[in-house]
């Protein structure tokens, strides 16, 4: 959890508006008010029978408590979990696979996609990773440096990015501000954006395209698919 510091978040603020993109439109997502995260995990371990989760980024355990397995590990430098340490330095001496991955930690473009990098490098045959916040409904949900409370950070760059991977099956499930899923697998739906570096889209870009880039899809749906 970034610190929320009131004097921090002001100066971040005032930076954003001088320096950033500014774009005032707003998405509107159909989040269901009595499905979470966890809810979604479950159903996957439930379903496919995993055994071994990994969850990076445990805050105050709102999701790890959660969950119901035969064996599961949790990362955050700050608080929650059981192993206090970075996700960089976890990955580096971690030895094990896991079956499920929850990703929730810095919701930076560049450290998802390190997470995400190094979880693929672990994660079992018939596996998930999962990451959160990926669906920010205004410019200022996905501003960095942050500046308000309720945030996503720019991670649904990093799913834009994945979902360009012909051998990754990415969508974002429309519940908790955007849980995507991913799976390797045979991408059915890729994206072909000619990029050199997707931290350099725009949010203006996410809100005209946001369907076609987040392969956006209903709970019902993913619990059909998965």
């Amino acid at each position: 959890m970034e610190n929320l510091n009131p004097l921090k978040l002001f100066i971040n603020r005032i930076y954003c508006f001088l320096f950033l993109e500014k774009f005032n439109k707003k998405l509107l997502f159909n989040f269901p008010s009595n499905i979470f995260r966890w809810n979604l995990i479950q159903h996957i371990i439930d379903k496919c029978s995993h055994s071994k989760y990994l969850e990076i980024g445990c805050d105050k355990d709102q999701s790890f408590s959660k969950i119901r397995i035969h064996y599961k590990v949790g990362v955050d430098p700050i608080s929650g979990g059981t192993i206090r340490n970075t996700s960089d330095n976890f990955f580096k001496d971690n030895k094990e696979k896991f079956d499920i991955i929850f990703i929730d930690g810095l919701h930076h473009y560049e450290q998802v996609k390190r997470d995400v990098n190094n979880s693929l490098n672990i994660l079992n045959d018939k596996g998930h990773i999962l990451i959160h916040d990926c669906l920010p409904r205004t410019i200022a949900h996905q501003a960095i440096p942050r500046y308000r409370g309720s945030w996503n950070g720019d991670v649904w760059k990093s799913i834009v990015e994945l979902r360009n991977k012909k051998d990754l099956e990415v969508f974002t499930c429309e519940i908790d501000f955007g849980v995507a899923v991913i799976q390797k697998k045979n991408n059915t739906k890729p994206l072909s954006i000619k990029i050199d570096d997707f931290k350099k889209l725009k949010f203006k870009d996410y809100y005209y395209h946001n369907n076609e880039f987040m392969n956006v899809i209903s709970y019902e749906e993913a619990l059909k698919i998965i």
